[in-house]
């Protein structure tokens, strides 16, 4: 299995991803969730980075194992319920 990075750029629908590849450059893929992202309901939405599986025989198919966490998003507050947000 070839393992590479990319970026998803669409939803395709019936759980398929469109996916821009970062290693070669600029080639897109069209990817599933793996089992274990479908289990534990994780959302894939467009822009999200994420780690794609590619067999060496079939290079325009692939399968999503891990989506990358946004290391820049600030804790959102709840302003629906004053008390949680006095500390």
């Amino acid at each position: 299995m070839i393992e590479t990075s990319g970026v998803i750029e669409k939803e395709q629908g019936n759980g398929f991803y469109l996916v821009t590849l970062e290693q070669p450059e600029g080639h897109q893929c069209l990817c599933r969730a793996a089992g274990k992202l479908t289990k534990f309901r994780i959302k894939l939405l467009a822009g999200d980075k994420v780690l794609v599986e590619i067999s060496p025989y079939d290079l325009s198919r692939g399968r999503i194992t891990y989506r990358e966490r946004n290391a820049g998003a600030k804790p959102t507050t709840n302003k629906n319920n004053p008390k949680r947000n006095n500390k």
